[in-house]
């Protein structure tokens, strides 16, 4: 597999917070789990299309995390 097909997997989620100056979640059985995607853009245009239609709630909140990362923590 080439650099330019490496699958670089990242996980978009989000859910309301407690408090807005802190992660700490409200109910965890309500995350939103957006789904897992192969690429940074992919999940960042996932994660700005959940951001933008709860624009109205300030205490909901998406992040993107770095799946292979995790996966392979001794990358470069």
């Amino acid at each position: 597999m080439s650099d330019q097909d490496e699958q670089l997997l990242h996980l978009v989620f989000g859910g309301e917070l407690e408090d807005i100056s802190d992660i700490e979640f409200k109910d965890l059985e309500k995350l939103d789990v957006v789904g897992i995607f192969p690429s940074y853009a992919t999940a960042y245009n996932a994660w700005k299309t959940k951001a933008q239609m709860t624009v109205d709630n300030a205490q909901m909140r998406y992040f993107i995390v770095h799946l292979h990362r995790l996966m392979d923590p001794d990358a470069a």
